[in-house]
């Protein structure tokens, strides 16, 4: 009995010891999305400021093609980091970028973009509390997902997209869905 009672802290301390390891090996950037391999939520987002009468976005918008979304506000520091990349990866016309401006004023979200560069085909305003966001189960700003032609979106990317996530993992899964 004393000599159990002696080997259980050993025994805890193993098993915390084993997942502290785990957790170590795990990449803090991937959190799973229950939305991969689902539909993109259903949406109908009002247009900014600016931009013109059809050019909000909603769900219809996403299916046809593989596209790029990108949630973003004009409130978000990583956002500015982000945000010449996009311009750039526009350019190369490789995929549409969608934009959705969450919990933002949409007059300081169409000023931001007239500021920054606009490299969204369509944007659309979600304020407070940011239901369309919420239905993407978007922890923060910037994120994006990559959406297959029927819709379905196949991955999430938490954090400002940079020249390296772009090449070495958006830029072959859209590709891969491309064919």
């Amino acid at each position: 009995m004393r000599r159990s009672l002696f080997l259980l802290p050993v025994a805890i301390f193993a098993v915390m010891a084993l997942l502290f390891v785990k957790g170590l090996t795990m990449d803090p950037h991937v959190i799973p999305s229950v939305l991969i391999d689902r539909p993109v939520p259903e949406m109908d987002l009002a247009p900014l400021p600016g931009r013109g009468a059809d050019t909000g976005l909603a769900t219809k918008d996403l299916k046809g093609r593989v596209s790029l979304v990108n949630i973003y506000g004009s409130w978000c520091i990583a956002c500015v980091q982000e945000h010449p990349y996009l311009v750039e990866f526009k350019k190369t016309g490789i995929v549409p970028i969608f934009g959705i401006d969450w919990r933002d004023d949409p007059a300081q979200g169409a000023a931001w973009l007239k500021r920054h560069g606009d490299p969204y085909e369509r944007v659309g305003n979600d304020p407070a509390p940011g239901r369309a966001a919420i239905d993407f189960g978007v922890t923060g700003a910037p994120e994006s997902f990559i959406v297959d032609k029927a819709g379905i979106i196949r991955y999430k990317h938490i954090g400002a997209i940079t020249p390296e996530v772009w090449s070495k993992t958006l830029l072959p899964i859209i590709r891969e869905l491309q064919k």
